[in-house]
């Protein structure tokens, strides 16, 4: 059946039982891929020791994972719109598994990168679908749906740091790798075939009312990457994207360069393993939490906090982090205050442009994650023999930058605009 889930005929409204039912699937297959992005960093030193290659050179390989998990999403988003979600995520899952079983088996450069290929394509598949489809099902609530689906993807990973880590330790990464990704690839798999979207008169209208501010005009994805405010949230988006997925790729080394990993720090943990925890815990509460405020306070006035606390934390991580305990509490900082730009901006577009494309237009807005990824591999060449202070400084500049732009540029154009097509929507005449 290929009739566009939009295009069926209208449904009664579902309980929000069952729309919270749809997110829980929704964030069960966004844990599942967390660690494809979030374990790498534990891979990085063992692969570094059995290959002699330099971090950079490595770190291509996860670039590529970004790039195709992001730059792809708006394919896959397009599938999802007009067919639904289901296909899409139980192929994602398939790949997703696939790519760490390559990796598992690679012995040279090459081969880890199409390993990691195939699990980007995967986890953005499954990423796109889940974001798109916590869009679709909560109008009424969609900085906090779309928080809590992004959460899964933030926090995921914070239950395996220790497991993953043992394992490397004890059977080799290569174990880890054949694992962990094949016991996340069936689950996901398993789950896809209850993902539902929502059919027409299931869920409530979108409405504007206090700072919120939604369309009341459904944009095609033509129209939206033609229109100058997506490529300023796209700007905005690399600017604080980049420096979150330095600090991502880079935890372990980073840690190892400031002298704070192997400390002992408390509960028999090093720094480096608690900070890896923590800040997967926190990277998964900041999105629900920043989603939920944005719903309340308006998008624009929540970037500006979240972004001037992210360009903070940055500057006192480059004061301090040599400080095993500085270290734990400013990297977590880091990690909580930029991982809610994956809830306030696919929340912001689809206020901005509409519901019917949230998934592809989402998407669109998501290869921002990608182009910030390109920047990953510079950044750690940056940082050199260790000094990772010209880093730190320019993560300061653009998020402080990135934080005046929200509340200064994006907050009052996007509601001129919105006002105006209220208003030539309003004037239409009635079918």
């Amino acid at each position: 059946m290929t009739q566009s889930i939009q295009h069926q005929a209208s449904a009664q409204p579902v309980s929000d039982g069952y729309r919270w039912g749809q997110l829980a699937i929704g964030v069960v297959c966004m844990v599942m891929i967390a660690n494809l992005q979030y374990g790498w960093t534990f891979f990085v030193p063992e692969i570094k020791q059995s290959f002699g290659w330099s971090r950079s050179e490595i770190q291509w390989a996860f670039t590529l994972f970004v790039l195709f998990e992001t730059w792809l999403v708006p394919v896959e988003g397009w599938f999802v719109d007009k067919f639904g979600p289901k296909i899409v995520i139980l192929i994602g899952g398939v790949l997703c598994g696939a790519g760490w079983v390559i990796n598992s088996m690679a012995s040279d450069m090459f081969t880890f990168c199409l390993g990691q290929v195939l699990a980007g394509i995967g986890a953005g598949s499954v990423y796109g679908t889940c974001v798109g489809n916590a869009l679709k099902w909560f109008p009424d609530k969609r900085g906090l749906a779309s928080g809590i689906t992004a959460a899964g993807f933030g926090a995921g990973s914070a239950l395996t740091v220790w497991p993953i880590q043992a394992t490397i330790a004890n059977f080799g990464y290569q174990h880890a790798f054949l694992w962990f990704g094949l016991g996340q690839g069936i689950i996901i798999v398993i789950f896809s075939f209850f993902l539902y979207a929502p059919k027409e008169g299931q869920v409530p209208e979108a409405e504007s009312k206090g700072n919120i501010v939604q369309s009341k005009r459904q944009y095609t994805p033509q129209e939206v990457v033609k229109h100058p405010m997506f490529w300023l949230m796209y700007a905005m988006f690399v600017m604080v994207g980049s420096g979150g997925l330095v600090v991502t790729a880079n935890l372990a080394p980073m840690a190892k360069d400031l002298g704070v990993a192997d400390m002992s720090i408390a509960w028999g943990m090093t720094a480096l393993t608690l900070a890896a925890t923590i800040d997967r815990v926190l990277n998964g509460v900041t999105r629900p939490f920043f989603g939920w405020i944005s719903d309340k306070i308006g998008r624009e006035n929540t970037m500006f906090i979240a972004f001037a606390i992210e360009a903070i934390g940055i500057y006192l991580l480059y004061l301090w982090g040599h400080n095993h305990i500085a270290f734990v509490i400013l990297s977590g900082t880091v990690f909580f205050a930029w991982g809610e730009i994956y809830s306030l901006f696919p929340s912001t577009c689809t206020d901005t442009f509409g519901s019917k494309f949230a998934a592809t237009n989402a998407g669109l807005l998501y290869t921002a994650k990608g182009t910030a990824a390109l920047l990953v591999p510079f950044g750690t060449a940056l940082a050199g023999a260790g000094n990772w202070g010209p880093v730190f400084i320019i993560g300061v500049v653009l998020n402080a930058l990135t934080a005046f732009l929200a509340i200064g540029v994006l907050k009052p154009w996007r509601r001129g605009m919105l006002a105006s097509n209220a208003r030539a929507v309003d004037m239409q005449p009635a079918e």
